[in-house]
């Protein structure tokens, strides 16, 4: 963990110079002043528990990002520092860890937090405190109100964007009818989220009757999925397809028993399962299983993914690349930018104002991203990727068409 000095950069009076109708240009930061206070950043995230896999990944790319700017000059001559606390991936521990970021460590920002029953204790806190709450890892839309609440920034696409990409998928190049699409989620406001997005798309596409689609459901924390597949088991007509809202263990031990008892849909997962996880827990029973990303592979020639690498490699030797580091370093690499247009003194308004005047901007990632006022989420993009001989490739959903059967 990277600790911060007590006396960090916090909240201060709000404003913003005209620096932020100009563009920003990577890597040109000041010189590090070591008579300056750190600018400390805050994370509450799993570190332990069985979604540590996602808040270690996280923790990672973020670290790499801030390593890298510190090796540049730091933010207008400041280090940024991460103080990054263990939620284990349970609300009830968050919420005092939000307040010891933000009301003992006086955290300028808080990143990069992994979860949706976290994120829902967190928003408070973050609002109520007026401290910037930004990529956060998830894609409920708790943090995607309409209107937008003024501190909660995300970079990545919502888990409803990732299920719609999966009927899209589904129904116009698998041919599926929306009574095919089954829904196998973790009981709480992530795997609602997933499943009312889910359900919104099937609708698109002709669905009447809500109870029509199988909806199975476990408890967070747990592998007890018996129970869910054997109410998917006699549910009619069975499902040709399963999308899944939930983490690595309990996802792979529903695949793992649904195909030991004779059932081989298609199963897709939203980003949140932690892909690595999910492969290495599957073996060789997830060949073909499908996994939608916010982000693109990590072994992309995009240019912000070939510096993600390098400030990977960089920061530590023996990191893998992946997926959840991937973001916490895109997410962090936002957050920087903006930290660098908010002048040299930031304070908690400055930065809320600098990221929601971003506007149309570039990161090298293949697609412009927006912030504004009334945007705050700044991807929409979801890319597939496939399980083969145990690896995650990139996967095109029109991969499933069917050429058309000639004539005779």
């Amino acid at each position: 963990m990277i600790t911060a000095q007590r006396k960090t950069i916090g909240h201060r009076a709000p404003g913003l110079t005209a620096l932020l109708l100009g563009g920003l240009i990577s890597g040109l930061f000041a010189e590090t002043t070591p008579s300056l206070p750190p600018i400390a950043l805050g994370m509450s995230t799993a570190l332990t528990g069985p979604a540590a896999d996602l808040g270690l990944n996280m923790r990672s790319g973020v670290l790499a990002a801030l390593d890298e700017v510190n090796r540049s000059g730091g933010i207008h001559g400041h280090r940024v520092e991460l103080i990054s606390l263990d939620d284990g991936y349970e609300p009830t521990r968050t919420a005092p860890n939000m307040r010891q970021l933000i009301d003992q460590s006086q955290v300028l920002a808080v990143i990069g937090n992994v979860g949706t029953p976290t994120a829902i204790v967190a928003i408070p806190i973050a609002n109520e405190t007026k401290t910037p709450f930004v990529g956060a890892f998830t894609g409920a839309g708790v943090l995607r109100r309409t209107p937008p609440d003024r501190y909660v920034i995300n970079f990545r696409a919502s888990y409803a964007e990732e299920t719609a990409a999966m009927v899209d998928g589904l129904i116009n190049s698998a041919h599926f009818k929306p009574e095919e699409v089954a829904f196998f989620t973790q009981r709480d406001a992530y795997g609602d989220s997933g499943f009312a997005g889910g359900i919104a798309a099937l609708q698109r596409y002709g669905l009447t009757n809500e109870n029509a689609v199988a909806h199975v459901r476990y408890e967070r924390n747990t592998v007890a999925v018996e129970k869910a597949l054997a109410e998917l088991l006699n549910h009619e007509p069975q499902p040709k397809a399963i999308i899944m809202v939930g983490a690595y263990a309990p996802c792979a031990a529903f695949i793992r028993l649904a195909q030991e008892n004779g059932l081989s849909p298609l199963f897709l997962n939203v980003s949140f399962v932690g892909p690595a996880s999910l492969a290495h827990a599957l073996g060789a029973a997830g060949e073909g299983v499908i996994v939608t990303q916010v982000v693109p592979h990590f072994d992309s020639e995009l240019p912000l993914v070939r510096q993600y690498r390098a400030a990977q490699h960089a920061n530590d030797s023996h990191a893998e690349f992946s997926f959840g580091s991937l973001e916490g370093y895109i997410s962090a690499h936002l957050l920087c930018r903006a930290l660098q247009l908010s002048g040299g003194e930031p304070d908690r308004e400055r930065l809320t104002d600098a990221l929601l005047h971003l506007g149309k901007f570039d990161l090298g990632l293949g697609d412009e991203l927006l912030l504004s006022p009334e945007e705050h989420q700044a991807s929409h993009r979801v890319w597939p990727t496939i399980l083969r001989a145990g690896h995650y490739v990139p996967f095109e959903w029109k991969e499933w068409e069917k050429p058309a059967t000639p004539s005779t």
